[in-house]
């Protein structure tokens, strides 16, 4: 499957350096017109695959953001009452009654969109992100099975709406409940891990050119150490760009050069408390001597 190798290169393009797993499982998610599910950490760069995609593919990023609670009216489709009611009132003040009123007020011009609606109302394949599917109640879940297995979505005032096109569709897990079982099998699958060393290197190489080569693998080699400490929240991918770019902010060439700027950089890669308290500048010295 040569087109896999054409979709990594393609998304390196565009800032992104996807693993060899990761590029195979979203080619043959495309191939195949399934969903990609990528489950991993949170920071490991999985809604960015969605960013990458449709900038790759020149396609609309139409993104749903899970929670829980969320129901039909935030993620599918809700009519606009208040036009509603205006309109019903304005009609009955013209002496206008019936069914014509009922069908002119249930029509798409009082019909708000949300983006599962939206995916499939495109004229050209669009990339419909779901993220963090696990945030979601298991109801809303089984709901949305019904429109990845058929793209269609039914509205009792207008019919049934299907699809011209099928989007192209990633859902994003963080592991905070675990996934049925429907779920995942109407899906092509990938994990998606913290990169290794040369990948993340890359990645900073694309994202960050003007940082230099040895001060850019000190940063990697800091914060993969970091990683492996003791900590609340560990740092993304997008916690290290932010960190190189506060180094290059600071005026620092070298991480073992100043130890309280080194240390007033780790606000980009420590986000709680805690974690501030337990990586001293000793520790972070210490880090950055393994580093250099």
């Amino acid at each position: 499957m040569q087109g896999w190798r054409d979709l990594q290169r393609g998304m390196a393009e565009h800032g992104y350096i996807a693993g060899d797993d990761l590029a195979m499982a979203l080619h043959i998610a495309l191939s195949l017109e399934r969903p990609l599910l990528l489950e991993g950490a949170a920071g490991v760069g999985k809604t960015e695959v969605a960013r990458v995609l449709a900038a790759l593919k020149s396609a609309r990023l139409i993104r749903l953001q899970c929670y829980e609670g969320l129901d039909a009216a935030q993620a599918i489709y809700e009519w606009n009452y208040p036009r509603q009611l205006l309109a019903i009132r304005a009609a009955a003040e013209g002496g206008e009654t019936g069914p014509g009123v009922e069908a002119r007020i249930f029509s798409d011009e009082y019909l708000l969109e949300r983006p599962l609606l939206q995916a499939i109302r495109q004229t050209e394949p669009p990339v419909l992100l779901i993220d963090e599917i696990d945030r979601a109640d298991e109801e809303f879940e089984a709901y949305l099975l019904e429109i990845l297995s058929d793209f269609q979505i039914s509205i009792p005032e207008l019919g049934t709406i299907t699809a011209t096109t099928r989007p192209m569709v990633i859902l994003t897990a963080n592991g905070t409940r675990d996934l049925s079982d429907a779920l995942r099998r109407r899906c092509i699958y990938a994990h998606v891990d913290y990169p290794e060393r040369d990948a993340e290197l890359a990645i900073l190489h694309a994202r960050a050119a003007q940082i230099e080569t040895q001060l850019a693998r000190q940063i990697i080699a800091f914060v993969q150490a970091l990683r492996r400490e003791d900590l609340e929240k560990t740092p993304g991918i997008a916690e290290t760009l932010d960190f190189a770019a506060a180094l290059a902010g600071l005026g620092i060439n070298d991480l073992t050069d100043d130890p309280t700027a080194l240390q007033a950089a780790l606000a980009t890669l420590l986000k709680t408390q805690t974690d501030r308290a337990n990586i001293t500048t000793e520790v972070a010295q210490r880090l950055a001597g393994r580093a250099a």
